[in-house]
């Protein structure tokens, strides 16, 4: 069994090919083509915990693989990472186990490599300005994403730390050699914005229809047990995209989107109005219907994602002798 460490995932996974290769992935999952059961959790109620199984195989990347990803609200702000994660490949000839992965960083790229197909699917042409909401792993994620699909020439980050926002904005200007700046508040990002990314931890609603300017991309991965990142306004309002109707509906308890199911119990959102990734891709439902029009993006992540880019790195791996072989 080939072992790889956090460091060599992030060496050898490439960002463009995982972009490109989820649209198929998200192609077999709306179809029925891809298997991916419901996941399970096992919940730690003393500090809102969860250690979540989410097997899955993909025909067209030849993929079977199951990730168990731990989820910690709680170690927001600190250096423990929120979500953590091993990935397990399987041969799909022999069910034989050729591989185990580091998953947090996997986690974190494909999450963002996801938002980025969901920019190249709904986004205006030319969208030019990026709004980072939260300052943690997956606002890096996603700015290194977006900026692969879109024109992104300026960024603005607010956080609820100053200091974070800042040193991102530093960071990320220098990485990808534009404008980038803190601003002080959400209203601030978002002004005249093409596409919004939250990655908080939220308590309550960050994305707030009314500071959104028209025909704005919104891509949402934030979840907290109980709390919601977009308000009810903005899901009325948008054309709303999921990975999966399924999981995006699921019981909280197994991470399901509170975004969503909060406004479908409500009646503000009917499930039969939200389209998958999958189902823009092959154009099986349509996507913007105008420049004015808000979608939105909302992600509980799949396994189809970790299965397609695990996959990925296992097949550079190979190329490049990567890597330490186990035998068990």
């Amino acid at each position: 069994m080939l072992v790889l460490t956090g460091d060599e995932v992030a060496a050898l996974l490439d960002l463009d090919e995982l972009i490109d290769a989820l649209a198929p992935a998200m192609a077999d999952l709306s179809a029925g083509r891809a298997s991916v059961p419901d996941r399970v959790a096992a919940v730690v109620p003393a500090v809102d915990g969860r250690l979540l199984a989410m097997p899955g195989h993909v025909p067209s990347q030849g993929a079977l693989v199951t990730k168990l990803v731990s989820v910690f609200p709680g170690n927001a702000g600190t250096p423990v990472p929120t979500h953590q994660a091993v990935v397990a490949v399987f041969d799909p000839a022999t069910g034989t186990p050729v591989a185990l992965l580091d998953g947090t960083v996997l986690t974190a790229v494909r999450t963002g490599a996801g938002s980025a197909l969901s920019v190249r699917l709904l986004a205006r042409p030319g969208a030019s300005v990026l709004a980072l909401l939260g300052t943690g792993v997956q606002a890096r994620s996603h700015a290194r994403a977006v900026a692969r699909v879109a024109p992104v020439e300026e960024v603005r980050v607010h956080g609820r730390d100053r200091a974070r926002a800042e040193a991102l904005a530093a960071e990320l200007g220098e990485e990808l050699g534009v404008a980038v700046r803190a601003v002080g508040s959400s209203r601030e990002a978002v002004a005249g914005a093409d596409v919004v990314c939250a990655t908080t931890h939220p308590t309550e609603p960050v994305v707030r229809r009314d500071e959104l300017p028209p025909g704005v991309h919104v891509t949402s991965v934030g979840w907290a047990p109980g709390g919601r990142e977009v308000d009810d306004a903005t899901v009325a309002g948008a054309l709303v995209c999921v990975e999966s109707r399924r999981t995006a509906f699921a019981p909280v308890t197994a991470a399901g989107s509170t975004d969503l199911t909060e406004p479908l119990a409500r009646g503000v959102l009917a499930e039969e109005d939200v389209v998958e990734v999958g189902e823009l891709v092959t154009g099986a439902r349509p996507g913007r219907t105008s420049a004015d029009q808000v979608t939105l993006y909302k992600s509980v992540g799949v396994a189809v994602q970790d299965a397609t880019a695990a996959t990925l790195v296992l097949a550079a791996a190979q190329r490049a002798g990567t890597g330490r072989e186990l035998a068990f």
